[in-house]
């Protein structure tokens, strides 16, 4: 037989056997009689100290008053008990995060920039962001906020809010189910809030708030127009080559750098300038073969180079220099499968695709088709093992006509 008893507002079933007999309370250090009857100690204890010499269940006159301790039920009882403490936390930090979504609401719902508390209530918001994702999805669910994020980068002075602010927005990105609706209220309905974050991509002495900003800017360069929209900003280029090129750039940076340059980079205008007006691809060359950068960094080197292999510009630049070729070449099966990938799509792109000899004799110099044999045998992707497969015949025939 089972019975419930409330306490700090949960049913808590307790199997009647946990109970003293006496006290009618759980117990915390069970013993047994004689009579095989167990009870509390405590209570068994006050009952043999007032001059009983019966059990008090059975009412028979004890042999012995000595008791023994009960270690399986006392072991019973601890895991049971460990068991409710278990779901009383959890209900509790349910709780907890209802009543802190309800203060996000009236701290969002009372926001002012003006006010002294503005940084304060603002840093209570982050917290409440990194707590969870649930918290996040909070976030970039309610009504409005979104909205205000971007109104307030329109109208922010203050470097400390700044910071928040664009911290907040970095956080709740990937909650965001909405990812045209931000990139037309930044570039679009509210382009003045891309000044801020341009502003906040420079703060040369803090990396997470660049981090943050290059994130949000990837983000929102949704489409053609809007990666042109971003690209073509006033000073925005010539600030990520800056951060590819500084001296003991922080390599979490340097990602976000590629990650942003890899989305905006798709139109055709700005994979030309990259190349030309800025010289992207030799400060390219210098991180695939700097034997420190992380294997996140690589990867995305190599897709940056596969996307500039669509231009002609770019193309020539990569086939010229047989140096970077074989060092392409070399990423295959050294770094990782998404490396693989691409250094594979560039060999392919360059030799297969556009037939180029100067890339070829390069590829075939730094023993390429070693190299693409031994991923023809990897544990590679069907698409990776077709443009292999294209390859070896490229280069079956270079061999035996290489004067073509």
């Amino acid at each position: 037989m089972r019975e419930k008893m409330v306490r700090d507002d949960l049913y808590t079933t307790v199997p009647s056997f946990f109970r003293c007999p006496i006290s009618l309370d759980v117990m915390k250090s069970p013993v047994s009689l004689c009579t095989g009857v167990t009870y509390d100690r405590d209570s068994i204890q006050r009952w043999l100290d007032s001059g009983s010499n019966t059990c008090p269940a059975t009412m028979q006159v004890l042999q012995s008053k000595e008791f023994v301790p009960n270690r399986t039920l006392q072991r019973l009882i601890h895991v049971w008990s460990d068991s409710v403490q278990q779901h009383r936390v959890r209900s509790t930090e349910l709780e907890n995060l209802v009543i802190c979504q309800d203060q996000v609401k009236d701290i969002v719902n009372v926001t002012d920039i003006k006010n002294e508390d503005f940084a304060e209530n603002f840093s209570k918001i982050i917290s409440f962001a990194g707590e969870s994702d649930e918290n996040k999805k909070f976030l970039a669910e309610m009504d409005g906020f979104v909205v205000l994020l971007v109104e307030i980068l329109i109208i922010v002075k203050d470097k400390n809010i700044l910071e928040q602010v664009v911290r907040v927005l970095a956080l709740i990105l990937n909650k965001i189910d909405d990812q045209e609706h931000l990139m037309n209220l930044m570039l679009k309905k509210h382009q003045d809030s891309l000044t801020s974050l341009f502003h906040a991509l420079k703060q040369e002495q803090n990396v997470d708030l660049k981090i943050d900003s290059l994130k949000i800017l990837e983000f929102i360069a949704v489409d053609a127009e809007s990666k042109l929209l971003i690209a073509e900003r006033e000073g925005l280029l010539s600030e990520l080559k800056h951060i590819l090129t500084s001296n003991g750039a922080d390599q979490p940076l340097i990602g976000a750098c590629l990650s942003c340059l890899v989305s905006i980079s798709v139109p055709k205008r700005v994979k030309s300038k990259l190349i030309t007006n800025y010289k992207l691809i030799p400060e390219l060359k210098k991180l695939i073969t700097d034997g420190n950068v992380t294997v996140s960094t690589t990867e995305k080197v190599l897709k940056l180079i596969e996307t500039f292999c669509y231009s002609k510009q770019g193309r020539a630049e990569i086939c010229n220099d047989s140096n970077l070729m074989q060092a392409i070449v070399q990423k295959m099966l050294k770094v990782s499968s998404v490396a693989t990938e691409h250094a594979v799509t560039i060999v392919w792109s360059v030799c297969y695709l556009f037939r180029d000899q100067r890339a070829q004799e390069a590829v075939t110099a730094g023993s390429g088709l070693t190299k693409i044999l031994m991923v023809m045998q990897s544990n590679c992707s069907p698409g990776v093992r077709q443009m292999s497969g294209d390859l070896l015949k490229i280069f079956r025939m270079y061999y035996k006509n290489p004067e073509k």
